[in-house]
């Protein structure tokens, strides 16, 4: 048996953050947690995927015989019961001849779940961070292709008159802030009706930005081609600039958390071989067998009486003689003689 305490969720620091930015406040509410968290680690321990690492990995399917993985699977399911308890803990016990083996069996538990969750984004910090890694590496990649077509532009003396860092700047801050919010309301989408007064806050926040963008934009008129198509370039590429770095502090947020969180297994109990067997139990079987034993004999006391009572009556006699002469012909024998 070992017993183990799984990863904790904790109410993530960058939680309030999110909230102050209204652009990827909804984020955050994305990932929520189950009602029993212990019962996903649970799920996890009695995966296909786990299992079938711990059949590899002990070369079970020689070890219990099984022609097929599926039936290595099942005795390993019928061998190893795994519950989570009130107060938390996660149990694992395991039953084989081999002591030793049950105890390393068991322990092998813990160690493929921690690997298993290596791989897996669980806690809400995880899933945030997962989120924005993906975020993060397409705005780059936008930003080095805006990058690449502003040098392309070239710069001329008309150009740089017309100031774009200052004109620019808050446009592209806003137009960023717009496609935050964007994602915000498409992540809440996935969890949230469009009834729901958080839906309908953030769908106006971003009826609102972009109100202010329409109004920030008002029809200039028409430069010089070269000018408009450096202006619009170097807008783009302080727009994918401001994404990327939102994403980039909101990334660092959530692997802040994830390390704070940590996945780590905490093992209370490490499973050690047993000194005693835990089945079979010697004092059931000699109760039942006790209990088996004086109900046969007590059964063949009421039939050597009915027999013997039988035996009495000649009509009773004459039955049971023809009862025992059809018996023994149906075994090939010769019939006993009549008792008459």
């Amino acid at each position: 048996t070992t017993k183990f305490l799984p990863p904790q969720q904790q109410q993530s620091a960058a939680a309030a953050m999110l909230q102050s930015l209204g652009a990827l406040g909804g984020l955050a509410g994305a990932a929520t947690g189950l009602k029993n968290p212990n019962d996903q680690f649970v799920s996890f321990l009695q995966s296909r995927t786990l299992q079938d690492t711990l059949v590899e990995r002990f070369k079970l399917m020689e070890r219990y015989e099984s022609e097929f993985q599926e039936d290595a699977r099942k005795t390993l399911s019928a061998s190893a019961r795994i519950s989570a308890s009130k107060d938390g803990l996660i149990t694992v016990d395991v039953d084989d001849h081999d002591p030793a083996f049950a105890a390393e069996l068991a322990n092998a538990h813990v160690q493929e779940l921690t690997l298993l969750l290596g791989r897996l984004a669980v806690t809400e910090a995880q899933q945030r961070r997962l989120f924005f890694e993906k975020q993060l590496a397409d705005a780059k990649t936008k930003l080095t292709q805006a990058e690449q077509a502003l040098q392309a532009s070239g710069v001329n003396i008309s150009a740089l008159k017309a100031n774009p860092e200052a004109a620019v700047a808050a446009l592209a801050q806003l137009q960023a802030s717009i496609t935050a919010q964007e994602v915000k309301v498409a992540t809440m989408r996935g969890y949230l009706t469009e009834s729901a007064p958080d839906f309908r806050q953030a769908l106006n926040e971003l009826n609102a930005l972009r109100t202010q963008l329409r109004r920030a934009e008002p029809p200039p008129p028409p430069p010089p081609r070269g000018d408009s198509d450096y202006v619009a370039k170097y807008r783009d590429f302080k727009y994918h600039e401001t994404l990327f770095e939102l994403f980039a502090k909101q990334y660092e947020l959530a692997r802040v958390d994830e390390s704070r969180e940590g996945a780590v297994i905490q093992v209370v109990d490490v499973a050690q071989a047993p000194e005693r067997k835990s089945k079979p139990k010697k004092a059931m079987i000699a109760v039942l067998a006790t209990l088996a034993s004086g109900f046969a004999l007590l059964l063949f006391v009421f039939v050597r009486q009915a027999l013997r009572n039988a035996a009495q009556d000649d009509e009773a006699a004459t039955k049971l003689h023809n009862l025992r002469a059809a018996w023994a012909r149906a075994l090939g024998r010769k019939a006993p003689a009549s008792a008459n």
